[in-house]
């Protein structure tokens, strides 16, 4: 970064719903805020966070976000008991019982499609309790590290509803396969961050005072990096993911790499090998 940067900031949100706080140059910590309610998405926080990501996402100065909650919780998934007197998303309130109900489920699931298809790296600090849409967040999320304190579940079905929703039967065959994913999702049962650590759902697992540190250790590493880069390692891994063959993966990867090389940025890394100092990237 140049010695010019600007210095950390605090980027306020309206009503303290998220908070976000430009920890280092490039690196945004996001809280959800209300620990009150173990950070229960309700339609405010969830219409906070949609705004937050959206205006992260064009930031072209974020190179890596890191996800927590305020308080014991990292999020509780939905808020059962309501917020506010809340009925729907925004923009529901004249509408049928059934389009309303559509709409504020896709308002919630498009939250957690926000933040995968997010050009920005976005790691997961579950600091507490993530279960329901809460799990489905995490799993959102790219990397993801745990306090001890962390606890995790797809409860869905507990209360009558099908355990696929928000992404979860989207993401959690891929993290843990599909066996585990299918134990987790029938069950409903909530399990803690050693079991986490151990199917690889989760990275690291340290005391809850070391967990945005642990995150800050792989968030430098990614912003150390080229923009450009880290966007297109994040867009193209997913997508290869889902690709049907090795064949359309490795064009999309050929493509992806004759772009990025297009930028100079490979000729900028030889030079600096050569001369012995770090990389300077371009911006996007």
């Amino acid at each position: 970064w140049p010695a010019d940067a600007a210095a950390p900031k605090e980027r306020p949100m309206p009503d303290d719903l998220v908070l976000t706080e430009e920890l280092e140059p490039g690196i945004v910590l996001v809280t959800m805020n209300r620990p009150d309610r173990l950070n229960a998405m309700s339609q405010g926080l969830i219409a906070a966070l949609h705004e937050t990501f959206a205006r992260l996402g064009v930031d072209r100065d974020v190179r890596a976000i890191v996800l927590t909650g305020a308080g014991r919780g990292f999020c509780s998934g939905a808020d059962l008991k309501g917020g506010d007197g809340e009925r729907g998303a925004p923009g529901t309130e004249e509408m049928g019982e059934t389009a309303r109900l559509l709409v504020t489920q896709e308002h919630i699931a498009s939250l957690h499609e926000r933040i995968h298809r997010l050009r920005q790296p976005v790691i997961a600090a579950v600091n507490g309790a993530a279960v329901g849409g809460g799990f489905a967040l995490a799993l959102a999320c790219d990397v993801r590290y745990a306090a001890t304190t962390a606890k995790f579940g797809a409860v869905f079905i507990n209360v009558g509803v099908s355990a696929c929703d928000m992404g979860t039967s989207y993401f959690l065959p891929r993290l843990v396969g599909a066996s585990r994913a299918a134990e987790l999702m029938l069950t409903g049962r909530v399990f803690d961050a050693a079991e986490a650590r151990e199917m690889d759902l989760v990275l690291d697992v340290v005391e809850p005072g070391a967990l945005i540190d642990r995150c800050m250790v792989t968030a430098r590493q990614i912003a150390g990096h080229s923009p450009l880069a880290s966007w297109m390692t994040k867009e193209t891994m997913w997508q290869t993911i889902d690709a049907p063959s090795l064949r359309h993966a490795l064009d999309m990867e050929n493509r992806t790499q004759i772009m990025c090389t297009a930028t100079g940025e490979l000729s900028e890394a030889f030079e600096a090998f050569r001369e012995g100092r770090p990389p300077v990237w371009k911006p996007l």
